[in-house]
């Protein structure tokens, strides 16, 4: 197999002002001792022991996330980007993109962010409510998540995502609408839109809120579908809605089981290598000092796994049957190195049960499939 995947980078910053309640992502408060410049040094040596796996691959897209990567101070990334710019292949075009958190947010930054080669944000506003965002443990206000819209725009960003939750401690129906309309009058050009849910390990874990009960949160997400789709919002993942040609490039690569680096603290990798065609899965130390204080590249990792052919079809299938338009069929060969024929009996039996149905070489789910997307997992899990 010559053909490899389409490859992006991850970077994780694992350091938050504070720690929200409902967050399971590998995050840690802010100390005064932590060094930026020592973890950004660790980032670039980490990045430095995987290169021989893609040596010359190009770099369709780049993902500060976190934890708060918009608390990196702008001089220190604008150095960074330069030095990644300098070890990988970046295209022209190379979407970049730094999660951003509003209580965080300052205009000179974004200015700074964006001289620095962010072109793409992705700002945590979750609810436009302050009491809501007091239950979330967040620490910006409805109007500083204005703010930070329209100081993101002021500093030149053409594209910008904003994070929108529904099913919020006590939420109505009423108030997760006035959110969502709220956060389309400041004309992003995406928008993640999805349920918050309980994730063990994370103080709502420990002394679960009273949130909205089932039937609610069915209508409060066919309520958002609708008022989206209304709006322009072309719904092209399950919580993913974007302007047309707006699609987050990064994540797309990720749905269609593209291949990812992962650096930093926690992060996670996904490396395809071809004759024999394989797929390697890869993790990061997580806990920051222990990352940042490894003396060699290689000795970030902490684990690392080949897929199985039955890892491989699954994982395939739990990525692109998120999309609303499914995947092109020569798709699955060319990143799982397997015939469609591995998957004939499965296939067969998604259609039937009306979840998925074949157009044009395309594989789709249908709404049935997309509003019973564990089910229709279960089918290709073990085949």
């Amino acid at each position: 197999m010559e053909s490899l995947p389409p490859l992006s980078l991850y970077i994780h910053y694992p350091w938050c002002l504070r720690k929200c309640p409902y967050c399971d992502f590998n995050s840690h408060t802010l100390k005064q001792e932590s060094s930026q410049q020592r973890y950004l040094q660790a980032l670039i040596d980490d990045l430095s022991a995987d290169l021989p796996a893609v040596w010359g691959r190009p770099i369709e897209s780049i993902f500060f996330g976190g934890g708060t990567p918009s608390l990196i101070e702008p001089e220190l990334l604008a150095d960074f980007i330069s030095q990644l710019r300098a070890l990988l292949n970046l295209k022209a075009d190379t979407e970049i993109t730094l999660e951003a958190n509003p209580g965080t947010a300052e205009q000179q930054r974004f200015h700074a962010f964006r001289d620095a080669g962010i072109n793409r944000l992705s700002i945590g506003i979750q609810s436009f409510e302050d009491h809501k965002l007091t239950a979330l443990g967040r620490i910006h206000s409805g109007q500083e998540a204005v703010e930070a819209v329209e100081m993101a725009r002021q500093a030149g960003f053409n594209s910008i995502n904003l994070d929108l939750m529904f099913g919020l401690p006590g939420q109505s129906l009423d108030e997760a609408a006035n959110d969502l309309t709220q956060a389309i009058s400041l004309k992003p050009d995406h928008i993640s839109y999805y349920q918050l849910t309980i994730e063990p390990n994370t103080v709502f874990a420990h002394a679960p809120p009273v949130c909205p009960d089932d039937d609610a949160l069915w209508q409060m997400q066919q309520q958002g579908i609708e008022k989206l789709a209304n709006s322009g919002f072309i719904r092209y993942e399950v919580s993913a809605y974007a302007q047309e040609g707006e699609q987050c490039r990064h994540n797309l690569n990720y749905w269609h089981f593209g291949d990812y680096l992962g650096i930093g603290a926690g992060a996670h990798g996904k490396i395809s290598s071809p004759q024999p065609f394989r797929v390697e899965r890869l993790w990061k130390q997580r806990h920051p000092d222990e990352y940042i204080g490894s003396s060699q590249g290689a000795q970030r990792v902490s684990g690392r796994r080949s897929l199985s052919r039955e890892d491989m079809i699954l994982e395939f299938m739990m990525n692109t049957l998120r999309l609303n338009d499914g995947f092109d069929e020569s798709l699955f060969e060319l990143h799982t190195g397997l015939s469609l024929d591995e998957i004939s009996r499965p296939l067969a039996s998604a259609i039937e049960k009306g979840m998925i149905r074949r157009d044009g070489g395309r594989i789709i789910p249908t709404d049935r499939g997309i509003d019973y997307l564990n089910d229709l997992l279960q089918l290709f899990a073990g085949d």
